[in-house]
């Protein structure tokens, strides 16, 4: 591996859906895959997104190197100057939208997070726990104010569903307004919560038992535009990965201990409708998803 590239600023961002071919794409040694390390916003998943571009890559029979950037921006304006191919990284994974897939970025259409991002726990103050024990559908939420990034698409599906968000443009913020009353819940994805509770960060805070939201969501590699063949190769990779199952294996070892250790009882699952999800997704293949309640095979 080459080392981290120096902490830069801008570049861009994006993915083209294009065919995957029977047989690997020519190896390109040239440029390489620049992914993202923000400074300010820890992505607990960082490492898992390597690998998988990695497994892509090698399963398209590229030989292209991936490196990071240290980035200290908001998502929002990652995404934005990605687009505009001002950016220093080639390629981000995040929960697409019909915004975002009409912005010029070039998602490849394969959910490398088999939907876990719509998959939602509750994070309430400690002491409300018996409160929340009697949470048993979207009315019983219907008082309650939940907290969410202020450009997040999450904010979006949950007002959609008539449930109220209250915002911030500042992540840590949300836990402090939690803990201090100015919100009631956080929802937050099972692929981050258990990260951002480590260590006792937040004491006066805890995940709400047995209940969860539940909407269609992927998370996609996003490629810039100015990167049309890297978008190809990832796309022809991820697809040989879904057949050959080695997409499914890393998945299950990046998050087999985790589903395990938030089983889901069905009459948990709050269901919401995502009103972003654009009509390409693909929902029909079964291939690529988890639903709350799945038992993964063994590994």
């Amino acid at each position: 591996m080459s080392p981290p590239s120096p902490p830069l600023r801008r570049r861009p961002l994006l993915a083209l859906p294009l065919l995957l071919a029977g047989r690997p794409l020519r190896a390109q040694p040239d440029e390489p895959v620049r992914l993202p390390r923000h400074i300010s916003m820890p992505d607990p998943q960082l490492a898992y997104v390597r690998r998988i571009v990695e497994l892509a890559l090698n399963r398209a029979g590229s030989r292209r190197e991936v490196q990071y950037v240290d980035l200290d921006m908001a998502q929002g304006r990652t995404l934005i100057e990605l687009a505009a191919g001002h950016s220093p990284i080639d390629v981000m994974w995040t929960m697409t939208d019909r915004l975002r897939e009409a912005s010029g970025l070039l998602p490849v259409r394969i959910p490398i997070d088999r939907g876990l991002l719509g998959w939602r726990l509750l994070l309430v103050r400690r002491r409300e726990l018996p409160e929340w024990s009697r949470v048993r559908s979207l009315k019983d939420l219907g008082d309650r104010l939940a907290g969410q990034g202020h450009d997040w698409p999450d904010t979006t599906v949950l007002r959609a569903n008539g449930l109220r968000v209250g915002t911030s443009s500042v992540y840590e913020a949300l836990f402090r307004m939690l803990a201090a009353g100015r919100i009631d819940y956080f929802p937050r994805s099972i692929l981050e919560i258990d990260a951002e509770m480590a260590g006792g960060r937040y004491p006066e805070l805890a995940i709400a038992p047995d209940l969860m939201l539940h909407y269609p969501a992927a998370a996609y590699l996003f490629v810039s535009p100015s990167r049309p063949e890297l978008a190809t190769e990832l796309k022809a990779g991820l697809e040989a990965a879904v057949v050959d199952g080695s997409f499914q294996r890393l998945h299950r070892e990046q998050f087999g201990a985790l589903l395990k250790a938030h089983p889901v009882k069905p009459a948990g699952v709050l269901k919401l409708s995502n009103p972003l999800l654009p009509s390409e997704t693909p929902l029909q293949r079964r291939e690529l998803w988890l639903q709350p309640g799945d038992v993964l095979p063994p590994a």
